[in-house]
């Protein structure tokens, strides 16, 4: 059958669904202030001290991450069932991206949502596509034209029969069935190997795998010696809001091939997992 790759796992976390913000809060141990204002990305953080954002032109996907919206300081990371998630540990924002009610959202997912959703807002339609892990290419042009996938064990085909629209909500239906049949394998054997020299924003470190994991890099800051600090963040499994990762430096950011590593707070990769579009 036609499979994502990943395991799917349950929550064990107490049912908070019913509590407030405030006391998901002080169940994650963290601080919010129920009138504190949203902030883009790029508002939030600062660059660590010495160094600069190496500039990212309007329309670009670099631009595009700066731009993300983040929920108030002390926001929990929340799962697709409206429960926090276990650890409270690993972030340092949570993006005001909606996860949906469904397991879907996991880290590939949240990856291809943000690149896809870059651009359909330049009406790139035709770059919006995406392999299933059997190969099946999934292309958005053909979605928003009215075409639908039908999935019959191992066979995957277009069918006829959809609404013509280019509206976010069908895109947001069309990414639903990618995430359903793609992952982390697939993904990463879309994505090109990089060549380890720089890192920008909107690269990712991705292990395939069942379950394999993904981040992406959302910012980039250089020093005046050439050495780069990326900003990154993921979603993980079960589904879940897509948050800014905490770093080792100023609290956010990662010095680029600064050890034999590069460890995060829930995985680690090889400097070889680095990948581009």
């Amino acid at each position: 059958m036609v499979t994502r790759t990943g395991a799917r796992y349950r929550p064990t976390s107490v049912p908070f669904r019913a509590l407030g913000p405030a006391l998901l809060c002080l169940f994650a141990g963290l601080a919010w202030s129920p009138g504190q204002a949203q902030q883009v990305l790029v508002e939030r953080f600062s660059p660590p001290t010495g160094t600069s954002r190496v500039p990212a032109a309007p329309g670009t996907f670099a631009h595009h991450l700066r731009q993300l919206t983040v929920k108030p300081t002390g926001t929990p990371v929340l799962l697709h069932n409206g429960r926090p998630k276990s650890r409270q540990d690993v972030h340092v924002a949570v993006l005001d991206i909606p996860v949906g009610t469904r397991d879907l959202q996991q880290c590939a997912d949240a990856v291809i949502r943000l690149r896809a959703e870059h651009l359909h807002r330049q009406g790139r339609h035709k770059d919006i596509r995406f392999h299933f892990t059997n190969g099946f290419l999934a292309e958005w042009d053909r979605w928003r034209l009215g075409e639908r996938i039908a999935v019959s064990g191992n066979t995957v085909r277009w069918v006829a029969g959809g609404d013509r629209n280019d509206r976010p909500e069908n895109l947001r239906a069309y990414l639903d069935q990618v995430f359903i049949y793609a992952g982390t394998r697939s993904l990463h054997q879309e994505l090109r190997p990089a060549d380890g020299s720089t890192v920008e924003a909107g690269d990712v470190f991705i292990q395939g795998g069942s379950p394999g994991h993904a981040v992406l890099v959302v910012d980039v800051a250089q020093d005046k010696d050439g050495r780069a600090f990326m900003m990154l963040a993921q979603s993980y499994m079960p589904a879940q809001d897509i948050h800014v990762l905490k770093g080792p430096v100023a609290g956010a950011w990662y010095e680029f091939r600064a050890g034999p590593v590069l460890t995060t707070p829930e995985w680690t990769f090889q400097w070889s997992d680095h990948r581009k579009w």
